[in-house]
């Protein structure tokens, strides 16, 4: 199959090195997807969180736009609804004609942090809990497509600079409940499995495509599945090293809160996990694309023709940067 693989990366404080080296790891792997032939590169955006290390989007697409050269750079995505629309389109309008052809940006309706990190960034007004998000993002294509209708308040709002190139916009979802928006706004969809498997279905995709038909745009809508993924020499090697991203999701359900585990660690506390544990350990792993190139290959290809789709976005998350690096290399085989 004719499949372009991307990557979202969350910028994760790997174990390996300190916590401050987190961004510049997201730099050595974005040159590297770009020598290798990757399609896309999305950042995601985390407050306060002791995994991830991007709060600023739109300030790590700046710098990977300018040492890299040929891969699409983009946020996957901004959380839209603590921002401005017009500053979020001013942010990208800039981006776009700095690197033209080359920007995404895609948005999300969830915080991406806790409540008190949503109320600190509304600060000193209250956090909207994403009750206003389909009006944000209406807006937000407006300015970014100058597409406001004649009768807006903000239609003689010039967002600078003008007349240059515009961003690809994308909306991120994980079960659904922006399909019809998106599709409706013009918006390319992007479903995250990796957050919730369970609920991520093809269908989702269809509900997408209706929805731009009915709404009468001109260009074909574009979609990609982004899933957790970890690829080394031997499907042992791999789940040893997808422990790591596994026990963090596990954790996160039953209410713990750590630094990464190293795979040792992994497997020690899954030993002293009850059966009920390791049963939910268990069904997580098996959400995750883990093993050597061609299982790995296998799957990619199954979920796109499962999901009628041409683009597959991986998230590698493993507890040294060494093993992430050796990931996307294995995978890039794939693309050659």
């Amino acid at each position: 199959m004719n499949i372009k693989l991307s990557v979202v990366d969350q910028t994760p404080v790997h174990g390996s090195n300190s916590k401050k080296d987190a961004p510049f790891l997201s730099v050595e792997l974005a040159k590297l997807c770009d020598e290798l032939g990757f399609y896309r590169y999305w950042v995601a955006e985390h407050h306060d969180s002791v995994h991830f290390a991007n709060p600023c989007p739109e300030i790590l697409v700046a710098h990977l736009a300018s040492v890299t050269k040929r891969i699409r750079v983009g946020s996957g995505g901004v959380m839209l609804s603590h921002y401005s629309p017009l500053k979020v389109a001013e942010c990208f309008s800039l981006l776009s004609t700095l690197f033209p052809g080359r920007i995404d940006l895609g948005v999300g309706r969830a915080p991406g942090g806790s409540g008190l990190t949503s109320s600190a960034l509304a600060y000193p007004h209250q956090a909207d809990s994403g009750r206003y998000y389909v009006e944000q993002a209406q807006l937000l294509e407006g300015f970014i497509r100058d597409s406001l209708d004649d009768s807006h308040p903000y239609k003689n709002i010039h967002v600078l600079p003008e007349k240059g190139d515009v961003p690809e916009l994308w909306m991120l979802g994980s079960s659904g409940g922006s399909a019809g928006v998106a599709g409706q706004l013009g918006y390319h969809i992007a479903l995250a499995r990796f957050i919730d498997p369970d609920n991520c279905h093809p269908d989702i995709f269809s509900q997408h495509e209706k929805a731009w038909q009915l709404a009468g745009h001109e260009m074909p809508a574009k979609r990609v599945l982004a899933i957790a993924c970890v690829c080394a020499e031997t499907e042992q090697e791999a789940k040893l090293r997808a422990g790591t991203a596994v026990y963090r999701k596990f954790a996160s359900q039953i209410g713990q809160r750590e630094d990464f585990l190293t795979p040792e660690q992994v497997q020690d506390r899954y030993q002293r996990l009850p059966v009920s544990e390791q049963a939910m350990f268990d069904r997580i792993q098996a959400s995750y694309t883990i093993g050597s190139v061609a299982q790995c290959q296998d799957e990619i290809e199954s979920l796109a023709r499962h999901f009628k789709t041409d683009e597959i976005s991986t998230v590698t998350v493993t507890y040294s940067q060494a093993e992430r690096l050796d990931s996307y290399r294995l995978l890039s085989s794939i693309i050659r």
